[in-house]
């Protein structure tokens, strides 16, 4: 079972800047923070997404192929994840949108580090 995931970061205060306004979006909060990561997850909750630096010290790195996955409550709040990644300094890595089936709308972008972020929503 999976609890959570990472990513790596080279400026811990410049990412959680970026995080914890654009996962609040998402109605997520810090949950946690110990020495050189943070941890955020639902109001309440436990931490399922940390940002930190490299256990190991070395340089944080993406990976090629690596993306999380975010669920969005409305389409609206795609849009608006996507649009507050950019305005916060991320880069567009795919405009929000229908795709892959038909009431899947989703969009993509990369984090200050290029880790690579999807926000989704899905109506059945």
């Amino acid at each position: 079972m999976l609890v959570g995931v990472s990513f790596g970061t080279n400026d811990l205060s410049r990412a959680v800047e970026f995080y914890d306004r654009l996962l609040g979006e998402l109605g997520m909060v810090r949950t946690m923070e110990v020495d050189n990561e943070v941890g955020y997850g639902p109001v309440g909750g436990q931490s399922c997404f940390w940002i930190l630096e490299p256990f190991n010290q070395q340089p944080a790195t993406r990976g090629n192929g690596t993306q999380v996955t975010f669920k969005a409550s409305s389409t609206d709040v795609v849009d608006k994840f996507h649009r507050t990644a950019l305005e916060l300094g991320g880069s567009d890595d795919g405009a929000p949108g229908y795709r892959y089936r038909p009431h899947y709308y989703g969009a993509y972008c990369l984090d200050l580090d290029g880790n690579k972020l999807h926000v989704m929503h899905e109506t059945f």
